[in-house]
């Protein structure tokens, strides 16, 4: 069970290639060639620049290599493939203000469980309005990204080191666009959350990022797997090498390199789990953040209040009181049970809805508020009660401030429309995380958590004492 699952529909679309053209409106040079771009709303586009060489034949399951520079001028006015669907698929897209000098920059990773997703699923144009360079990146996803083998360098790390490419070439290459590479932001929600998170600990992006915003993916995310047992998300380099030797069929790396794309995506349902032991990842990045290693930045930190209302909908039957209980020994076993019923008591009707309430706090809140104390973050929790819904076809059931809810307040994301006192409250998130790029205070103390909503709440007790030992 992992963040969310949800694959998004969108056309892949081709790179294309116009003949030479001086540098000058909406033509841009970068270190491989010369792009040009479009204008929105007062907004400069460019989309599907590439930021590596396609990882394809020898290049699969390598890290990125450097791109090609090309000749002429690159088209960039379209996305380039998702990584979901296609091998060659490193591209990014900038967005940027007219006349941008020195802005501070956002660099986005999406979600999707290391799965799915794309970075042009995402609409940046609050963020630019209020000031800001805002880059979308692709990264290697599933199998292509998280596969590994014995003798294979970089096994089951590739798509972390895409990340970290893609902010190289935003190091190299943003203040053309007008952003500033001294003031970069890494930001991400769930599984680009656990990503910005990991990069923080990662000795690979010293200097690349100077603040982070992790979204509903705190590095100590883990999920229930049986007595005294948690399943994080990261994993030893040695086991994924171990299962990929056992499932690929093959003798060595030259033979995994002509697998088609269809039989390396059959290996995705056991493979999109990031490893440490890598280059890109040295350590498990609860060990390091435990234990003082990670990058002495700003740091921005949080959750929906009701994480896991979606899971429990998608994953769960209705429950009454035995069937809730029976779900949380085979959770949790049979001693910590008893302890979450006293906490979270059955409520006569739907189960599901205290049993969401204590896994939102077991894997998310918790883990997040361990996650501020280590990193001396500032801390928000997205409780409005009635967000819109981004999930298609969900059933009835109480989600309130369900995983993934905040980001239509944040970014254009699946085709939400916000307006009254919602499109307030996304004027007033935009502010904060614009304000924190900008100088890496939100507008709030270390010691509060601020609590995005329409209407006044009330902070919640998510009993954190119950997970701590």
């Amino acid at each position: 069970m992992r963040s969310t699952t949800i694959i998004f529909a969108a056309a892949l679309a081709a790179t294309t290639f116009t003949a030479p053209a001086r540098a000058a409106g909406d033509t841009i040079r970068t270190d491989t060639g010369f792009v040009s771009g479009t204008t929105i709303d007062a907004q400069r586009s460019f989309q599907g620049i590439p930021f590596a060489a396609p990882p394809t034949g020898e290049n699969r399951w390598r890290d990125p290599q450097p791109a090609k520079p090309w000749q002429g001028v690159l088209k960039a006015d379209k996305p380039g493939p998702r990584c979901e669907t296609d091998e060659d698929c490193l591209y990014l897209n900038v967005t940027a203000p007219p006349k941008a000098a020195n802005r501070p920059v956002l660099v986005w990773i999406h979600g999707g469980s290391f799965t799915s997703g794309a970075g042009s699923d995402y609409g940046v144009d609050q963020l630019v309005r209020n000031g800001s360079v805002v880059v979308t990146i692709n990264y290697r996803l599933g199998a292509f990204g998280y596969f590994g083998f014995p003798g294979l360098d970089g096994s089951g790390a590739f798509g972390l080191r895409d990340q970290q490419a893609a902010l190289g070439w935003v190091r190299r290459n943003i203040r053309q666009f007008g952003g500033n590479p001294h003031n970069v932001t890494l930001f991400g929600a769930s599984a680009g959350g656990l990503s910005a998170c990991a990069q923080l600990t990662s000795p690979k992006t010293r200097g690349l990022f100077h603040r982070a915003i992790i979204q509903s993916g705190p590095c100590q995310f883990g999920v229930p797997a049986g007595e005294n047992n948690v399943q994080h998300t990261w994993v030893k380099r040695e086991d994924v090498e171990r299962a990929g030797a056992q499932a690929s069929g093959c003798a060595d790396i030259a033979c995994l390199r002509r697998l088609t794309v269809e039989q390396v995506k059959a290996l995705t349902p056991q493979f999109s789990s990031p490893a440490y032991g890598t280059e890109a990842l040295p350590e498990n990045p609860i060990t390091a953040l435990r234990e003082g290693r990670f990058h002495r930045i700003p740091v921005l930190a949080g959750t929906a209040r009701d994480e896991f209302s979606v899971f429990a909908a998608m994953f769960y039957p209705p429950l009454d009181a035995a069937g809730y209980e029976q779900a949380l020994v085979e959770g949790f076993g049979g001693a910590l049970a008893k302890r979450i019923l006293v906490a979270y008591p059955p409520r006569g009707g739907d189960e599901r809805v205290p049993l969401s309430a204590a896994l939102s706090a077991m894997t998310s809140a918790c883990p997040t508020a361990e996650l501020r104390a280590q990193t001396h973050a500032f801390g928000y929790e997205f409780a409005e009660p009635e967000p819109p819904m981004i999930f298609p076809g969900m059933p009835d059931f109480p989600y309130g401030a369900y995983h993934g809810s905040e980001l239509p307040f944040l970014l254009r994301y699946a085709g939400v429309e916000l307006a009254g006192k919602q499109q307030k409250l996304s004027e007033e998130m935009v502010r904060a995380w614009t304000r924190f790029a900008r100088t890496g205070h939100p507008g709030w103390s270390r010691q509060d958590v601020r609590l995005f909503a329409t209407e006044q709440v009330a902070p919640v007790d998510h009993r954190c004492d119950l997970w701590a030992g």
